[in-house]
């Protein structure tokens, strides 16, 4: 085992330090790059990472010249933290989604998010590997597999295969101590499988909290990017600045004036009086060794003050043939793809297409039949009955007769749930997954919580009792 002196370090504490001269920015970044290079990229053993800033020493070092005069941005000043592929930056790095087909491409500009990130302080370190196209190519796809990045493994497990997608790379940094959070992002599961499959805090936010504008989309009525972190409390500071209102994202203009203070929401007694409602429409997915972790956690709530309401199910609502995914793509890539400038040759889905055909060795180990359905199946236009019945049915579902009915006939304040479901995801509703434990085999374990819209605040403060509760994290013997 290598030693690494910011092993499971929360970011209080890494501010502590450099308020204290115990470390600076510029030290920080080092070391994290100094991790990097010795157990993600030699070898190979990780893979999480896809691409280092080669500006971050210089960001950093500015981060502790304004230290030095007083000025302190944020919580996140000076913090090293990995984004995804996906996101785009206007610096020196490459935003390719894992694709050969964007692997020269440079974004004009940076992400909203990126925006707020750069305004707080953050060392943008790098970006992370990712399941090519977040995990939107092919129905073969090996999770965190990505033509540019390779194959991410998991820091714990035997296999180290199960890495969960498609913010595989972010997942996996953060569980090694690679950074001190990442940013993840989610069309359905994709922040919070990876999570639970890191033994990490993700957050899949309400739609319209967190700015899409500059990231590589899947579907408008899903796409959210979230904070991936090891514990809650860091998790909350990264949501904290990733969130705000951006008026080329119109789902943002519904969300929270002012932004809550969500750390004044880490309140490690929580749970006492909450009422949390048990979805168990998945258990018979679960191993026995995974059943028994999720009734500990149930039995630990009740002894720590929650109020249990059992049996409030939550059946899976996406359709199988990803119909409103797969007619939102098209439409959604394409525009994505005609902001990168005359000087990128992949400008439409068809181009990436043939892009992939012609380097077929290279590009396509497991095919491209989810693009080529996109392409050659819908019109782009979202005009299709199909579509526009399959939006409004999954919807209503996920919503109205899903999440906000359970929440309203049992007095819910949040939704429990072994791994994660896609109701969430459907309906735009906020998630948070937190560690529970772990197999024997060593593979982690977590359960997540779930509300409707804007409720994180909440969300937050019941995790955060439950992870004091139930301190299930351990880091991963690498």
């Amino acid at each position: 085992m290598i030693d690494f002196p910011l092993q499971e370090v929360r970011i209080r504490e890494l501010q502590q330090w450099m308020e204290e001269g115990e470390q600076t920015s510029v030290s920080l970044t080092s070391l994290y790059m100094q991790r990097i290079a010795e157990i993600d990229q030699d070898g190979p053993l990780l893979r999480s990472v896809i691409e280092l800033n080669p500006d971050a020493i210089y960001i950093a070092a500015q981060m502790d010249q304004e230290r030095a005069q007083g000025q302190v941005r944020s919580e996140l000043h000076g913090i090293p933290i990995l984004i995804k592929d996906n996101i785009n930056t206007g610096d020196h790095m490459h935003t390719s989604a894992g694709s050969l087909a964007l692997s020269d491409s440079f974004a004009p500009e940076d992400a909203f998010l990126v925006r707020q990130l750069r305004k707080a302080g953050a060392v943008i370190l790098g970006k992370t590997n990712l399941t090519e196209m977040a995990n939107f190519m092919s129905f073969n796809m090996q999770n965190g597999y990505s033509a540019r990045g390779g194959q991410t493994l998991n820091p714990y497990g035997p296999g180290r295969l199960d890495v969960g997608g498609s913010s595989a790379g972010s997942g996996a940094a953060v569980a090694a101590n690679l950074c001190a959070v990442a940013v993840g992002t989610e069309t359905s599961g994709s922040i919070l499988n990876p999570a639970a499959k890191n033994s990490l805090v993700g957050i899949k936010p309400t739609l319209g909290l967190i700015s899409r504008t500059g990231v590589i989309p899947i579907a408008y009525t899903q796409d959210t990017a979230g904070p991936m972190a090891r514990n809650v409390e860091d998790a909350a500071i990264l949501l904290q600045v990733l969130a705000g209102k951006d008026e080329q994202d119109a789902p943002t203009q519904t969300s929270p004036v002012p932004i809550p203070d969500y750390t004044s929401y880490l309140d490690a007694e929580g749970l006492r009086g909450a009422r949390i409602g048990i979805n168990r429409a998945y258990v018979h997915e679960l191993s026995d060794e995974e059943k028994s972790i999720m009734e500990a956690s149930i039995e630990a709530m009740y002894h720590a003050g929650a109020v249990i309401i059992d049996h409030t199910d939550l059946d899976h609502i996406a359709s199988e043939d990803m119909t409103v995914l797969l007619y939102e793509f098209k439409s959604a890539l394409n525009h994505y793809l005609s902001t990168l400038g005359p000087q990128s040759s992949i400008r439409t889905l068809k181009d990436m297409i043939d892009y992939n055909h012609l380097h077929h060795q290279d590009a396509l180990k497991y095919g491209q039949e989810i693009l080529i359905k996109a392409q050659y199946e819908t019109s782009g236009k979202l005009t299709e009955a199909k579509y526009i019945q399959a939006r409004l049915s999954d919807w209503n579902q996920a919503r109205e007769e899903g999440i906000d009915r359970l929440l309203r006939e049992h007095q819910l304040d949040a939704i429990f749930s072994p791994n994660h479901t896609d109701a969430p995801a459907v309906g735009g509703y906020p998630a948070i997954i937190v560690p529970a434990g772990y197999r024997r085999d060593g593979m982690p374990f977590g359960i997540s919580f779930m509300s409707t819209a804007y409720k994180e605040p909440e969300l937050i403060r019941i995790a955060y009792a439950f992870e004091h509760t139930v301190p299930a994290r351990r880091r991963p013997m690498l």
